[in-house]
């Protein structure tokens, strides 16, 4: 590695522990001040530091637009795909991996149940923020004000005659769903079909896709599918934890 891009790193790494002066930042690289502040000065130039009113340097907004822009190429469905593979041989049932788009959640992911009773779904198949676990784990990672006006103009038809047909009907699970940190669709959506859910999240905690467990009654009941909550809440956990955010 080049002496120049040494330096810069050292100081990047640095200045995550908070403001450094010029002269602190040219101590820790062993240098003079006049070189440190033609490498402070040429950071500051791309985005990567800041000087603040007190003359100390900051880390820039353009490290973390960087950092965010290279988050976003990350696939989450291939980080997911062997955590997903995993639980899917563990349990049986028929495994989802969900995002939020345009009001609804889009499945971008299935693994198929082992047994002869199969569901309904197919990646980029859509399903209802109102009457999905999927949709109402995405829904409830919104931001409050966001999730409050989204849920105002959603539609509430009677999938089944356990759906949720109301926006304060829908509010009042996901304080639920943000408390517990998992959904449930109790045949909601589908008749005889039931679902969990649980969040994964990215480096800003943010929900950036939900994954479910699904089984039709004959197969499970619900009783049997709310057991399997905490090694669907450990697979997210894990997924979130390679993605590169947290649990």
């Amino acid at each position: 590695m080049s002496q120049s891009v040494d330096r810069a790193l050292t100081v990047l790494a640095s200045l995550a522990d908070g403001p450094t002066s010029l002269e602190q930042a040219a101590a820790r690289l062993g240098v003079h001040k006049s070189t440190a502040l033609r490498l402070l000065r040429t950071l500051e130039e791309h985005g990567f530091v800041h000087r603040q009113a007190d003359y100390r340097y900051r880390l820039g907004g353009g490290l973390f637009s960087l950092a965010q822009l290279a988050l976003e190429s990350i696939d989450v469905r291939g980080v997911a795909a062997p955590h997903l593979a995993a639980l899917n041989d563990r349990c049986g049932h028929t495994v989802h991996l969900a995002v939020y788009e345009d009001g609804e959640a889009t499945y971008v992911d299935k693994l198929e149940s082992r047994y002869p009773v199969r569901m309904y779904s197919r990646i980029g198949k859509r399903a209802p923020l109102t009457a999905s676990a999927v949709g109402k784990v995405l829904l409830a990672g919104l931001p409050p004000a966001r999730r409050s006006e989204l849920a105002q103009r959603l539609e509430y038809p009677a999938y089944t005659p356990r759906s949720l047909r109301t926006a304060a009907a829908l509010l009042a699970e996901l304080e639920t769903v943000r408390e517990q940190g998992w959904a449930m669709d109790r045949s909601e959506y589908e008749e005889s079909v039931n679902c969990v859910a649980v969040p994964i999240r990215g480096i800003d905690g943010r929900v950036i896709a939900a994954c479910s467990i699904s089984t039709p009654t004959v197969v499970a009941p619900l009783a049997a599918l709310r057991r399997l909550v905490p090694d669907l809440t450990a697979t997210a956990d894990a997924i979130s934890r390679e993605y590169g955010g947290r649990t």
